[in-house]
């Protein structure tokens, strides 16, 4: 019983080692490296999407315009003693429209941009 039940174990162990053999062999193969085609291809969906990307910020940016042009209106409606909840709700809007226009600006499809720094002039100092 017992020489059965080691053979059965080392059958079933052969088995389960064999199965596993071909899919550690896969993880260990060499990338697929991208022909000419698939590159041009790939290139040309990254800037389709960033220029559906800028499209985006645009259309947000003009909407945040309109929203912060509306607000303005609105408190301008108002005094000391009253706040509207108009007010405070395009408050809101503005504010998550203006993050959302921020985190897409972030947003980069493809190798970063070369950004140039900012030249930094004098710091004009108050009279006195």
């Amino acid at each position: 019983m017992f020489l059965k039940l080691t053979f059965l174990t080392g059958i079933l162990t052969i088995t389960v080692i064999t199965a596993l053999i071909p899919a550690a062999a896969w993880q260990f193969q060499q990338p697929h490296s991208p022909s000419e085609q698939e590159k041009e291809m790939q290139y040309r969906q990254m800037k389709e999407a960033n220029k559906k990307r800028q499209e985006d910020i645009k259309n947000d940016t003009e909407k945040l315009f309109q929203l912060a042009t509306e607000l303005k209106a609105a408190v301008d409606k108002t005094n000391e003693n009253t706040l509207s909840l108009d007010v405070i709700r395009k408050a809101d809007e503005v504010e998550k429209l203006a993050k959302r226009v921020k985190e897409k600006m972030k947003q980069s499809i493809g190798p970063s941009p070369r950004l140039e720094p900012v030249p930094m002039g004098p710091v004009p100092r108050p009279p006195g």
